[in-house]
């Protein structure tokens, strides 16, 4: 399965997005995986958004956020020139109260007894995150990459927090759904065929 560009274009069209979005080929989500929490976000209004790694995801979803007149995205970004051009997405349309990019070079961090690199940054909500997204960081970069965001999320989760996974078909994002269900038992898994694959983890 292959991502269609149409659908992006709808995607655009549905949220008034007229003065183009910041779309990369090789590192922008999937189409379908955004049509998933785009659909999530305005069905179901979560008032806080934690995303890791920014682009054309965190100005959709900080439309949608503007669109249901409540909610707000903070984007962890490690990359400054991609945290600079998607501030500059999120300025062009006005979404400045509904999107905060952070720009959190990696940096060692010890979890579960295992060095990963992750975000640094601590400007991150305490508690009541009701959406979580995770596209980053790269998976090139170590062994089940995005491991580290459960286990360091997890206490700031909302009760009725979703979490939604990108590239889910690869074999590493597989072993990081096992070990996550592992350590947290109550967590339902729904997979999605999109053409990176979607994991969508809820209570």
């Amino acid at each position: 399965m292959t991502d269609n560009p149409q659908q992006y274009h709808a995607l655009q069209a549905q949220l008034g997005l007229r003065h183009g979005i910041p779309f990369t080929p090789n590192w922008s989500a999937g189409a379908d995986f955004m049509r998933i929490i785009v659909d999530a976000c305005l069905q179901n209004r979560p008032k806080q958004i934690m995303e890791c790694s920014s682009g054309l995801t965190t100005l959709m979803l900080a439309r949608c956020c503007q669109i249901n007149g409540v909610g707000h995205v903070i984007s962890l970004e490690d990359g400054l020139q991609y945290a600079d051009n998607t501030r500059g997405y999120i300025d062009r349309y006005g979404l400045g109260d509904y999107a905060s990019v952070i720009h959190a070079p990696l940096q060692d961090t010890v979890v579960d007894g295992t060095n990963y690199k992750w975000y640094s940054t601590d400007d991150i909500p305490e508690a009541g995150i009701d959406m979580l997204v995770i596209d980053g960081p790269s998976g090139f970069i170590q062994k089940n990459s995005r491991y580290p965001a459960l286990p360091l999320f997890h206490p700031r989760l909302s009760e009725h927090c979703v979490i939604y996974l990108d590239d889910a078909a690869r074999e590493d994002e597989q072993a990081i759904v096992t070990l996550w269900q592992a350590r947290y038992p109550e967590l339902k898994h729904d997979f999605r065929v999109t053409a990176r694959g979607c994991s969508i983890l809820s209570r």
